[in-house]
């Protein structure tokens, strides 16, 4: 059985800290990427920290995201393992896809 959010960290704390990095990091690096702009409304760990405290509250691991992004291609590429899309000659970016193999 997963333990709760407030067990796993997402506690007062994190709210606190969440708020802060959402003010410094407004909009979503994703959609950045995309070439559009939308406001960031998630705090994302860029390596899942899995339950190590460490790499957690690592601000350098945190990544601002918005919604869409966080439930749908980020939660893709963590189940794949390897990042979501392609260049423009249709090949796979992430080397880890098992196309570039």
């Amino acid at each position: 059985m997963r333990e709760t959010a407030s067990n796993r960290g997402y506690n007062n704390r994190w709210r606190k800290a969440r708020l802060h990095f959402l003010q410094q990091n407004q909009l979503c690096v994703m959609c950045k990427q995309a070439g559009y702009t939308n406001a960031a409304t998630v705090v994302d760990h860029i390596k899942p920290h899995k339950g190590d405290t460490t790499l957690f509250w690592d601000v350098s691991n945190w990544q601002p995201l918005c919604a869409t992004h966080h439930n749908s291609t980020k939660q893709r590429s963590e189940n794949q393992g390897y990042d979501i899309g392609c260049d423009v000659s249709g090949l796979p970016i992430d080397a880890n896809h098992h196309w570039n193999k």
